[in-house]
């Protein structure tokens, strides 16, 4: 079936939830991807984050082979040998004790929300007392009717009116502002360590720092969103460890099934204990096919030292549009850490997008002038050349 054909299919029987270019990926291995036409493309977004070890990588191929041939599901009726095994690694990994699997990090949010009011409840041992969660402006936290509530931008919350109540917004770097709206309805803070739909904006390392000390002295819950920035994308297995301090809480996703769909909440013991059988569940959570594919990519991540690259050529990467920001004077900023990078410009960005596909490069706009780029970890340094090389001769037209 050709392009146009498949296009026309998709405006007739799918809801228009998406502003598609029009480009069908047909397959991929490694950091390139091909149209059905057999047009080859540098993937730049990586499914915005999720193939973060690239296209059909080998191992994960074997794992999916080697898993489905024993059990695909089982429900969480009984004990799953992959999950615990993963729950176990992420645990060693990183700060938590206790692990919570879904499909998604919309998901993985909802199960911290859930949790961080329990923690309330428990706290203040009564409901309804204790149970308001501050997140940043300009953040993003999914699309639930709980989650883009919890999302810092109106523009996600439009038309799904009347919201869910218990969520205040706080400047973004500004701790000030933060402590001005917590109150003994506070139950938790929640913020991205960098806003990735919010424009590529990092949290500075004071602001992290006194948010941190502010939930100890309030004894509230610090819950930190890595769905996009986590598991190796800044140059550190987790964004946390830039900072010196340690979440309460936090979330992940995008990139730990290797490319098929999982969410985690993470916690330590004393907020995960909140939780009792009944109080929240998933039916396709912590499925054995997603997590045998989990384990495999935090294998390797470590086997092909990703993380390290990653800051490495994130600073390759970085020093190459700086060249560009010389050239060209609507480059306002480049920003990010590792390989997650933002070039904002002057001007709405979805023009550059569309002009870089036409080149071969896939990248996307996020906070309308931010040019987001999250390229796999197995990225090389001449690929970084070859992508700045086809932004640049997109750029060169705007001069």
């Amino acid at each position: 079936m050709d392009t146009q054909k498949i296009i026309e299919l998709s405006e007739k029987f799918l809801m228009r939830t998406y502003a598609r270019l029009p480009l069908i990926i047909d397959k991929g291995k490694g950091i390139k991807v091909w149209d059905k036409e057999g047009k080859e493309y540098l993937d730049f977004i990586s499914g915005i984050g999720v193939n973060a070890i690239g296209h059909s990588h080998p191992k994960i191929l074997k794992t999916i082979k080697k898993q489905s041939q024993k059990l695909l599901h089982c429900s969480n009726l009984y004990y799953i040998e992959p999950q615990i095994k993963l729950a176990e690694k992420l645990s060693y990994l990183s700060f938590a004790d206790k692990v919570f699997f879904s499909n998604s990090g919309a998901e993985a949010n909802e199960a911290a929300i859930k949790l961080a009011r329990k923690f309330g409840v428990k706290k203040s041992g009564k409901e309804n007392e204790c149970y308001e969660i501050i997140t940043m402006e300009n953040s993003f936290h999914g699309r639930t009717l709980t989650t883009i509530t919890a999302t810092g931008q109106t523009k996600y919350q439009k038309g799904f009116s009347p919201l869910p109540p218990g969520f205040k917004y706080a400047p973004f770097n500004n701790l000030k502002g933060v402590e001005r709206i917590i109150s003994k309805k506070t139950c938790a803070i929640m913020i991205e360590p960098i806003q990735g739909e919010g424009g590529i904006n990092i949290a500075k390392e004071s602001f992290l720092k006194g948010l941190r000390e502010l939930c100890d002295k309030k004894e509230i819950l610090l819950i930190l969103d890595e769905v996009q920035c986590g598991l190796g994308r800044t140059g550190k297995l987790f964004a946390y460890q830039h900072y010196g301090i340690e979440p309460d809480i936090m979330t992940l996703a995008k990139p730990l099934g290797g490319g098929l769909p999982i969410g985690a909440t993470l916690a330590k013991e004393s907020v995960a204990s909140c939780f009792e059988p009944g109080d929240h569940a998933s039916t396709f959570g912590g499925n054995p096919l997603v997590c045998a594919c989990a384990l495999t990519f935090l294998e390797i991540l470590e086997e092909e030292n990703l993380v390290e690259k990653a800051q490495k050529r994130g600073e390759y990467f970085k020093n190459k549009l700086n060249g560009l920001k010389k050239k060209f004077p609507f480059i306002k900023e480049i920003r990010g850490k590792g390989l997650m990078v933002g070039i904002e410009l002057k001007f709405e960005a979805k023009n550059i997008v569309e002009e870089c596909r036409k080149e071969g490069l896939l990248i996307n706009s996020t906070s309308k002038n931010v040019l987001r780029f999250l390229p796999p970890l197995i990225v090389k340094e001449n690929e970084i050349n070859q992508a700045v090389e086809i932004l640049n001769r997109v750029l060169s037209r705007r001069k």
